[in-house]
């Protein structure tokens, strides 16, 4: 049995974890061989592989981002790329596909599965927890706990000069970065994609902040918009499952908020150091698990499912449904921490 593995999407802390189990227990338990697909769909789809073997994972567990390299090349747009991928599928003898990667890396590897016949089992992961069908992935603990680092710091430059200070966090569609951050670092004002808002009640918010003597923090996911305005867009490329590149919500909103309110304001977005270096034990935890039934998954033949976790249990759902919605924050999880606000 030869088992090809992949990720793709964006990088991710626990990436390199999830490949060192699947490889160690793959071939210690059951001697499966494994191939390396690098650079997400790009690998299958040109044929680029990389040895993968148990020296080959060695020492990768505490390493951030991942060994086999990642893309957000998408097959499908691509002319007779599932044809491609299925000759160098065959070519490398691959038996079995494992698809690490979020919605958009995991939504080919459900038509792959489901309409083309290609053995494939996924393995979720993506730093903004937004897939549906797990109740938590690996990356976004880490980037939770670099986001809360972030804020605890910027909090005594603010109280030093008594300025706003705007923090901008990941998030396209799903704020749980904003709101585990934001909670967790004693924010004043939280900000989401799942929830409009309003710059007047914002600078509501900073002003009673100021009122109490204390420098206000707001935390704004980078998919956050205004009641009355759309999505800040950093340029309006697209990348191959047709996203648009954010960022600039921040800065958009101190110049308001400083303009509304006279108070000085300055920007801290903490962009893609959210998602890189070391993984926290948790993460490690996780991905190794996933990692561990991912590969049991191929052994029982449960081609078409995704790994996911439920309360402490890991356990196999569609791929299909895995994709099929985003998993955004409710109005009343939101609503309870707005106690905070202000």
């Amino acid at each position: 049995m030869r088992v090809g593995v992949l990720t793709g999407g964006g990088d991710c802390p626990g990436l390199n974890a999830v490949i060192r189990a699947v490889v160690r227990k793959g071939v210690q338990e059951y001697g499966y061989e494994f191939t390396g697909f690098k650079d997400g769909w790009r690998g299958p789809l040109e044929g680029a592989t990389v040895p993968l073997d148990i020296p080959a994972v060695r020492g990768i567990l505490p390493r951030g981002g991942t060994i086999l390299g990642s893309s957000r090349t998408n097959p499908l747009k691509v002319e007779n790329g599932i044809r491609r991928i299925k000759e160098n599928l065959a070519k490398e003898e691959v038996d079995a596909l494992i698809a690490i990667g979020g919605e958009d890396t995991l939504g080919v590897a459900a038509r792959l599965s489901g309409e083309y016949g290609v053995a494939c089992v996924g393995v979720p992961k993506t730093i903004d927890n937004d897939l549906s069908a797990t109740d938590y992935t690996f990356g976004f603990d880490t980037a939770v706990n670099i986001a809360t680092e972030a804020i605890d710091r910027l909090h005594t430059t603010a109280e030093s000069h008594m300025r706003v200070l705007v923090v901008e966090v990941m998030g396209r569609h799903a704020g749980w970065i904003a709101l585990h951050s934001g909670l967790a670092g004693g924010a004043n004002v939280i900000l989401i994609p799942e929830q409009r808002f309003d710059v007047d009640q914002v600078c509501s918010w900073v002003t009673s902040r100021f009122k109490a003597s204390y420098a206000p923090i707001v935390v704004v996911a980078e998919g956050a918009m205004p009641a009355d305005g759309d999505m800040v867009l950093k340029d309006q490329s697209q990348d191959s499952f047709g996203h648009v590149r954010l960022s600039g919500v921040g800065e958009w909103l101190a110049k308001e908020v400083e303009r509304r309110t006279g108070k000085e304001a300055r920007t801290t977005v903490l962009g893609h150091v959210q998602r890189g270096g070391t993984p926290s034990a948790f993460d490690r935890w996780l991905a190794t698990r996933f990692g561990l039934h991912a590969i049991e998954a191929v052994r029982d033949g449960a081609y078409g499912s995704m790994v996911a976790l439920r309360g402490t249990d890991v356990v196999r759902v569609p791929l299909a449904e895995a994709t099929a919605k985003l998993k955004t924050v409710a109005p009343e999880l939101y609503a309870e921490v707005g106690v905070f606000f202000g």
